[in-house]
């Protein structure tokens, strides 16, 4: 799995465990913890609202020309989670299908 998608992963199993909070913080996914730069925080959040992973995220430009991440109320939406859940499945398959070549060779 290419660093992209471990951030991304990151990002979204952070929303998933917020479903048990009433009110989930973006400091949880700072772009100083996820180990990325705020500018590449804010596209993937962008991303991923806009493939519908996440909700409740708003992005807005301010006066000087960077954004600012509004959120209100945000969540993982259905699709977020069966991404989620898709990718556990395939990140332990590549790990028996490593496993099984380790041993192999």
């Amino acid at each position: 799995m290419t660093d992209n998608f471990k951030i991304i992963y990151k990002i979204l199993t952070a929303f998933e465990k917020s479903l048990d909070i009433s009110d989930f913080d973006l400091n949880e996914i700072s772009a100083d913890r996820l180990g990325i730069t705020e500018t590449r925080r804010i596209k993937y959040l962008e991303m991923l609202v806009h493939a519908e992973y996440i909700t409740g995220v708003e992005f807005r430009e301010n006066i000087t020309d960077s954004v600012d991440v509004i959120a209100d109320n945000p969540f993982i939406t259905i699709k977020g989670l069966e991404y989620l859940s898709e990718n556990s499945i395939m990140q332990r398959m590549y790990k028996t299908a490593k496993g099984i070549k380790d041993i192999i060779n």
